[in-house]
């Protein structure tokens, strides 16, 4: 960023003069101010692109300068220097509104990464930056109103942020966006769903491994942490990691260093943390099964996604998309849904949200003869929204109504002309649909519940159009 300029305030000669001089080879100036007062008198005063404050002044602290910087240059960014192994100071400073932290003695490298994403963040708050493009989280009401929000000022910080949510809600799309709206964006991001990893897998996957390490390890391997250098990593289901896992990952945190397996130094990483469950993770550390230092160190920011039962104003719209969207996967011109059948959506609890809504309207449009999607083409579970009276919309006609599994929509009979095999296909397709809602997707665990092989799952899937 040209002609940036940069705060230095800090007491110690020494410290300034190096930061200094890492600036001015960077092609950037500075100023440097020894007090609370001074800084505070020079941020009025002048205009900065970026301020690195000590912790320690000699009239007050550096969580006294960042609490009145925010209220006077809001937009500014503000990094920490903290005392090393200092955490706990530097956690507040981010909840403060700090953009980042940097532990004393100053990393070098560290710094000039520090320094590049916060002036790139503050030439996208100047103009052309906020133009983004990309994918988004759809619905008007209230609390995604909130939500957006919510994204667009934790995008501006470095701190690590927890995305509270039930399944299905779109928790790794808000953190998605949450990097491509951040001073990261043209960093990788790195999703992985820490419940999928085998445990004695864990680790390797996670922080890499030096060739000859263990049997197999044929060559170096760069773990999932090194993979989102200067981007984003995403740890979704973070509380289905093991307790062993949770105190290497404590460590990547605080000290922003990796050790891959059979390495025998740490390496420096440059990564944002992000993190989500749909479980409450104050209730797992209650229990012990949760670390509670790390819980305090990914859950600087939380967010919650609402449920999609929160926000039903915005049903007709998720609607509209996710059938267009099914549209041009199945090469029809357009697909359409009947008044009844949204107004049967609009009564659902959705407890598997904007994914079982999505799920929904797939199986109605296989059960479609037409172009129109109608009240009789989609089958619920037998869960109504609080006050609204459960529905059961899969009777053809009140002869072909039959009694159900409790919490089940009755499974819909053929019409006039049906044969037996339709009718199979019809209880064979819930069945299955059924396992995969309750397995959480996971074909493995599907088939296991069904008796029936993975490959023998994946092929009935296919054949029967659920997916």
């Amino acid at each position: 960023m040209p002609d940036a300029r940069v705060l230095i305030v800090d007491d110690e000669p020494d410290l300034v003069e190096l930061v200094a001089l890492t600036l001015q080879r960077m092609g950037l100036k500075s100023q440097s101010a020894g007090s609370l007062r001074d800084a505070q008198r020079l941020a009025l005063a002048e205009s900065f692109d970026l301020v690195l404050c000590d912790m320690r002044l000699p009239d007050g602290d550096g969580l006294d300068f960042l609490e009145w910087l925010q209220g006077k240059r809001p937009g500014l960014p503000c990094a920490v220097i903290t005392a090393h192994g200092n955490v706990e100071t530097a956690v507040r400073a981010l909840k403060l509104g700090a953009f980042d932290f940097l532990s004393k003695p100053l990393d070098l490298a560290a710094l000039r990464r520090l320094i590049s994403s916060a002036l790139k963040l503050s030439e996208r708050a100047d103009g052309d930056g906020l133009t983004y493009q990309g994918p988004r989280l759809l619905g008007h009401s209230e609390p995604m109103r909130q939500l957006r929000e919510m994204i667009a000022r934790v995008a501006r910080s470095q701190a690590p942020v927890h995305i509270a949510g039930e399944s299905g809600t779109g928790k790794e799309l808000a953190a998605r966006l949450i990097h491509l709206t951040g001073p990261r964006n043209e960093g990788p991001f790195i999703a992985v769903n820490c419940g999928a990893i085998p445990g004695e897998l864990m680790e390797s996957e996670f922080f890499g491994h030096k060739r000859g390490s263990f049997t197999g390890a044929v060559a170096d391997k760069k773990g999932l942490v090194q993979s989102a250098e200067g981007g984003t990593l995403f740890l979704d289901e973070v509380a289905d990691l093991p307790l062993h896992m949770q105190v290497k990952l404590l460590r990547v945190i605080q000290e922003k260093t990796v050790r891959p397996v059979g390495e025998t130094v740490e390496l420096s990483v440059d990564i944002r943390l992000l993190s989500a469950t749909h479980k409450n993770l104050a209730e797992l550390v209650a229990l012990g099964r949760f670390r509670e230092d790390l819980f305090y160190r990914i859950n600087v920011i939380e967010m919650h996604v609402p449920a999609l039962r929160e926000r039903p104003e915005d049903i007709p719209e998720l609607a509209a998309q996710i059938l267009r969207r099914l549209a041009r996967r199945t090469d029809v011109e357009e697909i359409h849904l009947a008044p009844e059948a949204l107004q049967l959506l609009s009564e659902y609890a959705f407890p598997g949200n904007v994914r079982e809504l999505e799920n929904i309207l797939e199986r109605a449009l296989t059960l479609s003869t037409t172009g129109t999607i109608r009240a009789e083409d989609i089958r619920l579970r037998t869960i109504a929204r609080p006050g609204v009276e459960a529905t059961q919309p899969l009777a053809v006609s009140a002869a072909a109504a039959a009694p159900a599994e409790p919490g089940v929509a009755p499974i819909a009979t053929p019409a006039a002309g049906g044969g037996l095999g339709s009718q199979l296909e019809g209880v064979e397709r819930e069945a299955i649909v059924r396992a995969l809602e309750q397995h959480r997707y996971n074909k493995t665990a599907a088939a296991r519940a069904l008796g029936m092989t993975f490959r023998a799952l994946r092929y009935r899937i296919k054949k029967l159009g659920i997916e």
